[in-house]
């Protein structure tokens, strides 16, 4: 896939994982780049989001991201900060930046393994001189359980072009999770209005996913500008939008041993925070996610998950329909069990709910809960 102007990217196999595949990614620009960031809000943080969120603060441009997969370099000590400051400088020095802050970093991997940076180092040089304005390298690269590359690109009205490319299969729930989000742009604008439209963004899109409910150390979502091309910044954000939620919907789609995504909508509340407590707590809720993996209609497991997200006091008025098909009203509704079953024997499942309380709606992603699952991080390090 073709970058936005302004952009070089590359990918490189330097070792770190045992596999062979490739390990190592950049992201580069000739030009200083406008940027927004979030990261993950557990309280373990890697040392990449710490120097990353460090570097958002001082709102310098930059001008290039190393990404490594294989390795998270998280609960690493001391030893770790070092580390990371170290490929970003040695990555620094390759790319002729002038300074070691041009250059963030992303990990992602393995948890408590020093980052082997004798392996990155001496990669960095033909990683460099393999940059190309082509994506899918790159999108390799920073892969770990992922089956599918994850990458959209969209062009706006006035040319301009945004190009996103994300890793993410387990460890995967709102609030940042085992992802990595790269997401670039030639549009001309200003660094403190990506900053202000980033985390809307990302809370409606990224931050509205869940695989299993836990949230990793080392997720990040990054907002680069090239600023080369004349753009409408309200046609920016909403197509922004709409390639991060179908971004999103691509990291749910390759959830660890997922077969099926479903599509939680909640309407009726009375505001966006509880709409979003009651979508994300059927989305995350292992019993539900069990029987869309089994074609069952239980429903009451859907209204449990609500009644226990918090977002409703009164579930007296609740209603849930399921594929389409009316299964609950304040009460059981009659229906064809066999037939919702067929219906949910699909890629995608849908779950409406109403809960009579309010206006407010929210929509959350999720996927469906298989034993390929378990098998997948049963062997993880083994």
């Amino acid at each position: 896939m073709k970058l936005p102007v302004g952009f070089q990217a590359g990918g490189f196999a330097s070792g770190i994982k045992e596999s062979g595949k490739t390990d190592l990614g950049v992201i580069y620009s000739p030009y200083e780049l406008h940027w927004a960031f979030m990261s993950t809000e557990n309280a373990l943080k890697a040392a990449c989001v710490s120097r990353n969120r460090s570097r958002f603060t001082s709102k310098q441009p930059v001008q290039a991201v190393l990404v490594n997969s294989g390795n998270a370099n998280c609960a690493t000590g001391e030893q770790g900060t070092w580390d990371n400051e170290d490929i970003a400088g040695a990555a620094a020095v390759t790319l002729s930046l002038n300074k070691v802050q041009d250059v963030l970093t992303a990990s992602t991997g393995v948890v408590g393994k020093p980052l082997p940076v004798d392996k990155i180092r001496k990669a960095l040089p033909k990683l460099a001189r393999g940059m190309s304005d082509e994506s899918n390298d790159f999108a390799e690269a920073i892969m770990t359980t992922d089956i599918q590359i994850k990458q959209l690109a969209l062009t706006l009205d006035s040319g301009a072009r945004i190009v996103g490319i994300a890793k993410g299969s387990g460890m995967i729930h709102p609030n940042m999770a085992t992802m990595l989000v790269f997401v670039m742009t030639d549009a001309s604008i200003s660094q403190d209005t990506l900053r202000e439209i980033w985390p809307k963004v990302v809370n409606s899109s990224f931050n509205n996913i869940t695989v299993d409910g836990d949230t990793s150390p080392n997720d990040m979502a990054i907002l680069l500008s090239s600023h080369q091309v004349r753009a409408n910044t309200q046609e920016f954000t909403a197509g922004l939008l709409q390639l991060c939620e179908k971004l999103a919907q691509k990291i749910v789609r390759d959830g660890e041993g997922a077969t099926k995504v479903m599509h939680i909508k909640v309407t009726g509340a009375r505001n966006d925070q509880e709409a979003r407590l009651a979508a994300r707590a059927v989305a995350k809720s292992p019993l539900f996610k069990s029987a869309v993996h089994g074609n069952d209609p239980n429903w009451g497991r859907i209204l449990v998950a609500v009644g226990n997200s918090g977002a409703v006091s009164d579930m007296a008025n609740v209603s849930i329909s399921l594929q389409k098909t009316l299964v609950y009203q304040g009460k059981p509704v009659a229906f064809d069990e066999a037939e919702v079953s067929e219906k949910m024997n699909a890629p995608d499942v849908f779950v409406d709910i109403n809960l009579a309380a309010g206006s407010a709606s929210s929509i959350a992603w999720g996927c469906d809960l298989s034993a390929e699952y378990v098998k997948i991080n049963a062997d993880y390090t083994t």
